[in-house]
C-alpha cells in the first residue's frame, strides 16, 4: 500500500496486533485515562504512528482539548485547544469523518497549535484524523502522524484507524457506565450507612400503649405489600422513624430507602431532586444528576411532608407513581423504576384538596393505607419508656452517665409535650449535655415547661374529683385515689396469673409502671401473703 511499507500481509498481521493488544485493555476502562494513553503507545510502537492525540470536548462544549497523546511533551499537549469551528480536529469533530493532509507543510488549515512539529524528519509528514462516535453523536478525534514518501496511498490507515476509534468510543462508552453505577453504589452506601447509624427498624419504635401497639399492627399488615402508604400525624411523633419501619419489615428491606424533604426545596430543584437532570439541561447543570426515584429502584421512596409539594410537581409525581417510568429533566431516554411509596404530612389534605391546593386524584392514590400516629400527649403512658431510651442512648453518644431525679421523671410524666417525640429527645440530649455530677433535678428544666405542668395538674386534678363523692374532704382525696388505683392495678394482676406485661398492657401503662406501683403499694402474689 504505502511504498516504505513491509508487504501488505505484513502490514495485516502488524494491524491485527494491535488491535488485540487494545482489546486486552478492556478491564482497565474505569482508569481511563491509563487506558486511552496505552492505546496510543500501541499505534506508535506497533504502526509507528506518532504524535497520536484523543481530542475531546470540554463540559461546556466550548472548546476542543487533548485528553490522551503520546509522543508529545506535557507543555505541547496543553497547547493543543482548538474550537469546534476551526482547523482540522474542528472540521473532522462537525463533519464525523475522516480528514487527512498529505503534507502538513502544505496545508493551511492545520494549525499545529501543539508546536510539536518543529523540527520534523525529512520526506513529507501527514496528518490523519478520524472521529470518534458513540450513539451516532461525535465525542472526540483520534489523530496521527504518518512519515511517508512520494507514492502515498492512505485508504488502509484510515479503516484501520476507524476500527480503532470504534474500540475507543466503546470504552468511553464503558467507563460512563462503570462509572455511573458506582456513584449509584456510593450514594446508596451513603444511604445505608445512615440508616445504619442511626439504627432504625421496628424494634427501635419505642411504645407499650395500646395507641402504639395499633400501629404496630398496621405496619406488619401494611409492610409485605406493595401499597402506597400515607402517615399522618403532627411533627415530631415519629413519621419517618415508622417508615422505615415499614421498609424493613418489607421484602424491600435489603434495597435503598431514600428520604425527600417535599419542604426542604423550592419547586424547581426539588424536580431535580426528584427525577434527576441530565447535563446542560438548565443553568448551572454541569454533570448528570441521578433523581432520588431512580435512586430508590427496588427499594422505599420515602416522601417527607408531602403537602407542601408546589401545585405544578404534584401532576408529575402522580404520572411517576402510576406509569412507574418517567424522563430526566433535559432527557429524552425513558427510565423504568420499581419504587414502593410512603408519603407523610402533618396537614390535612381532605382541607388542602378542598383549597385546590392538592390534586384530588394524587390525594387518592397516596392514601390507599392511611396510618394515624397519635401525638405524644395522648400515649403518656410511654414517656417514661422513652425518656430510658434516650438518656440511654444520649449518656452512650454523649459519653456521660447522668441520671434524673424521681421528681423529673413525674415532672416529665405530667408534661403536655406540644413537639412530641422529638420535643421529648431533644429535651434529654440537652439535659445530658448541661448536667453536672449530680442527677438532673427540676430547677434544671426550662422555664416554659413548669407553667404548661402546672396547668395541667390542675385539669388533672379536676378530672379526679368528678369520680369521688361529694363533699369529699380535701385531706382524703388524696388517700382515696391511691386507694381506687391500688385496687385497679391488684385487680389486673389477678385476671392476669401476676403476669406483669399483661396487666400493664390492660391498664395502658408499662411494666415500669406496673411494677412502681406494686412496690409502692406493697403487692404480692397470693403464694405469698
Amino acid at each position: 500500500m504505502h511504498s516504505q511499507k513491509s508487504p501488505n500481509g505484513v502490514t495485516q498481521h502488524l494491524e491485527v496486533q494491535a488491535l488485540y493488544e487494545i482489546a486486552q485493555l478492556i478491564g482497565s476502562a474505569l482508569d481511563l485515562n491509563k487506558a486511552l494513553a496505552e492505546i496510543l503507545r500501541i499505534l506508535h510502537d506497533t504502526l509507528n504512528m506518532a504524535r497520536a492525540t484523543l481530542v475531546m470536548p470540554d463540559e461546556e462544549q466550548e472548546k476542543l482539548t487533548i485528553v490522551a497523546s503520546y509522543g508529545l511533551t506535557e507543555e505541547e499537549a496543553l497547547r493543543g485547544v482548538y474550537r469546534p469551528d476551526e482547523g482540522i480536529i474542528g472540521a473532522v469533530f462537525r463533519n464525523c469523518y475522516p480528514f487527512v493532509v498529505p503534507d502538513i507543510k502544505k496545508e493551511p488549515l492545520f494549525l499545529n497549535r501543539t508546536g510539536a512539529r518543529k523540527l520534523l524528519p525529512k520526506g513529507e509528514v501527514s496528518f490523519i484524523g478520524v472521529p470518534v462516535i458513540l450513539l451516532e453523536k461525535p465525542v472526540g478525534v483520534l489523530t496521527v502522524d504518518r512519515l511517508f514518501g512520494p507514492e502515498i496511498s492512505f485508504e488502509e490507515d484510515i479503516r484501520f484507524l476507524t476500527v480503532v476509534a470504534m474500540l475507543i468510543g466503546q470504552f468511553l462508552n464503558l467507563h460512563e457506565a462503570i462509572a455511573s453505577k458506582e456513584k449509584l453504589l456510593v450514594e446508596e452506601n451513603t444511604y445505608l450507612r445512615e440508616e445504619l447509624r442511626t439504627r432504625y427498624s421496628h424494634h427501635n419504635i419505642i411504645g407499650q400503649s395500646k395507641i402504639m401497639q395499633e400501629v404496630f399492627r398496621y405496619i406488619e399488615k401494611v409492610a409485605p405489600s406493595r401499597a402506597t402508604t400515607l402517615l399522618l400525624g403532627e411533627s415530631g411523633t415519629g413519621k419517618e422513624l415508622v417508615a422505615r419501619a415499614i421498609h424493613q419489615a418489607s421484602p424491600r428491606q435489603d434495597k435503598p430507602f431514600i428520604k425527600v424533604n417535599c419542604a426542604a426545596l423550592p419547586g424547581n430543584l426539588l424536580e431535580s431532586e426528584l427525577i434527576g437532570h441530565e447535563k446542560g439541561a438548565f443553568t448551572g447543570a454541569g454533570k448528570t444528576k441521578i433523581g432520588r426515584f431512580e435512586l430508590a429502584d427496588s427499594g422505599t421512596l420515602f416522601l417527607d411532608e408531602i403537602g407542601e409539594l408546589p401545585l405544578e410537581l404534584q401532576a408529575k409525581l402522580l404520572r411517576v407513581i402510576q406509569e412507574k417510568q418517567f424522563e430526566r429533566l433535559g432527557g429524552t431516554r425513558t427510565i423504568n423504576v420499581d419504587v414502593r411509596i410512603i408519603a407523610a404530612t402533618n396537614r390535612s389534605l381532605e382541607q388542602e384538596v378542598a383549597r385546590k391546593t392538592f390534586r384530588e386524584d394524587l390525594f387518592y392514590r397516596l392514601n390507599v393505607v392511611p396510618i394515624i400516629l397519635p401525638p405524644l400527649r395522648e400515649r403518656q403512658e410511654d414517656v417514661l419508656l422513652l425518656i430510658d431510651h434516650f438518656l440511654q442512648e444520649s449518656n452512650e453518644v454523649n459519653g456521660r452517665k447522668v441520671r434524673f431525679a424521681r421528681a423529673v421523671m413525674d415532672f416529665l410524666a405530667a408534661y403536655h409535650w406540644p413537639g412530641n417525640v422529638r420535643e421529648l429527645q431533644n429535651l434529654v440530649e440537652r439535659l445530658v449535655i448541661m448536667a453536672d455530677d449530680e442527677p438532673v433535678s427540676v430547677d434544671g428544666l426550662p422555664s416554659y415547661m413548669k407553667g404548661e405542668v402546672a396547668v395541667g395538674r390542675d385539669q388533672a386534678v379536676t378530672a379526679a374529683e368528678q369520680v369521688l363523692p361529694p363533699h369529699t374532704p380535701a385531706e382524703n382525696k388524696s388517700a382515696r385515689l391511691e386507694d381506687i388505683e391500688r385496687q385497679e392495678v391488684a385487680a389486673a394482676l389477678k385476671r392476669h396469673g401476676w403476669v406483669r406485661a399483661r396487666a400493664a398492657r390492660e391498664l395502658g401503662i408499662t411494666q415500669r409502671q406496673i411494677g412502681y406501683r406494686i412496690k409502692k403499694y406493697k403487692l404480692q402474689p397470693p403464694e405469698y401473703i
